[in-house]
This record gives structure tokens, C-alpha cells and sequence, in this order.
């Protein structure tokens, strides 16, 4: 099991579901069991998300589009929130809002490093391609 405490992505996506148990709290009682968990259930899927990429190596970028697709839907729930009144003030979705940017800063400039990384990498034995030319092994002169 891999470490994730660690990542600043982890304590912001913690950070924000923190908050966000704080504010439902105060949302009034129509708001709280409809937006207000369904805002609390994907700040927890967001953590999970982060979770999974972390720990698996090679679906890594797979899990990093899931958790893309997660902070666009909690980014669209949360503006409805607002629009709704579901926030006791401007302020409160202001917060939310901009640690929710930060997330998908960070989740975006992950992608990016893990795209990197996989174009980098050396072939694998068994997969295609990973056998070395004659001329690779210093040997393409033998045959003339």
C-alpha cells in the first residue's frame, strides 16, 4: 500500500472535504439531505480517487481522468449549491470554489507528469517492439 499523506493534491482534496462536512452542517434542512450529500459523498469520492491513482502505477493516467471527471462534477455541484442558496454566503463557495480549482490544478499537472513519464519509459520485455534491431546491438555490419 503506497503512501499518499504525503501529496499536496491529498491534503487539499482532505482539506476540502473537512470544509465541506463544516458547511452542510449549516445548510438548511432541504438542502442538507439533497445537494449537501451528494456535495459531501464526492468530496469523499475525490479523496478515493486520489487514493487509487497514487497507489496504482501502471492505470495511473486512467485514474487521474476518473478523478478529472470527479472534480467536474463536484465543481458543477457545488455552482448549483450557490445558485440554489444552498451556501450561507458568497464567502463560504468562494472557499470551496477556489480549493476545487486548486485540485484540478494539481490533478492536471499530475496527468501531465504521468503522460511524461509513460512516453519515457523503456519497453518492457514481451511488449511489442522491445526486441533490439541488429543495428541497436552494434552487429548491423556482420551480414556485409
Amino acid at each position: 500500500m503506497a503512501r499518499y499523506e504525503h501529496l499536496p493534491i491529498f491534503r487539499e482534496a482532505y482539506d476540502l472535504t473537512v470544509h465541506i462536512e463544516k458547511i452542510v452542517r449549516n445548510f438548511s434542512r432541504y438542502y442538507k439531505y439533497t445537494l449537501g450529500a451528494d456535495l459531501r459523498n464526492r468530496s469523499r469520492a475525490i479523496l478515493q480517487h486520489i487514493i487509487r491513482a497514487n497507489d496504482a502505477a501502471e492505470q495511473r493516467e486512467a485514474h487521474l481522468l476518473e478523478l478529472r471527471q470527479e472534480i467536474e462534477s463536484f465543481k458543477v455541484l457545488a455552482r448549483l449549491c450557490q445558485d440554489s442558496g444552498a451556501f450561507a454566503s458568497t464567502r463560504s463557495y468562494l472557499h470551496v470554489a477556489e480549493r476545487i480549482t486548486n485540485l484540478a490544478r494539481q490533478n492536471e499537472g499530475w496527468l501531465k507528469k504521468t503522460r511524461d513519464q509513460s512516453r519515457q519509459r523503456p519497453k518492457q520485455d514481451g511488449e511489442k517492439g522491445s526486441q533490439p534491431q541488429p543495428a541497436q546491438l552494434g552487429l548491423g555490419d556482420l551480414g556485409r
